[in-house]
């Protein structure tokens, strides 16, 4: 199963870097990288903006211009949230495009570890085992 739409992108996605902004630890590693990514996302199509240096999440409208832009399916999205997608892999088999700053985009990756499990417990709190790899 996939996600319905955009909303459900910006809600479980989204939702994990404003969780990540929360924490005491994750937090200050993840505005200190300084970029400003923009996710385009397809099937559904959704844009979520992640702006490191004002911690803040939105959908681009009003958004700083992004450092690096990622383009990837919204299950592709939810898989590497789960732990299951190898980003340098991906973007050499073309199933994750980047523009931009690479190496910044990079940096965020040793910090998604950390919130693997998290994302994975926010969709099975919400009943989404629809949504589980």
């Amino acid at each position: 199963m996939s996600f319905n739409d955009a909303a459900e992108v910006h809600r479980y996605i989204g939702g994990i870097f404003r969780e990540a902004f929360e924490d005491d630890e994750i937090g200050p590693r993840l505005r200190a990288t300084g970029i400003v990514l923009q996710f385009r996302f397809s099937e559904p199509d959704a844009v979520v903006v992640i702006d490191t240096v004002n911690s803040t999440v939105t959908d681009g409208t009003g958004a700083a211009r992004p450092t690096a832009v990622m383009s990837t399916s919204a299950d592709t999205g939810n898989a590497y949230w789960q732990g299951k997608v190898n980003l340098p892999l991906a973007m050499a088999r073309g199933r994750v495009k980047v523009e931009g700053n690479v190496a910044g985009l990079l940096k965020l990756a040793p910090l998604g570890k950390k919130l693997y499990p998290r994302y994975v417990d926010t969709l099975k709190r919400d009943g989404r085992d629809d949504l589980l790899i």
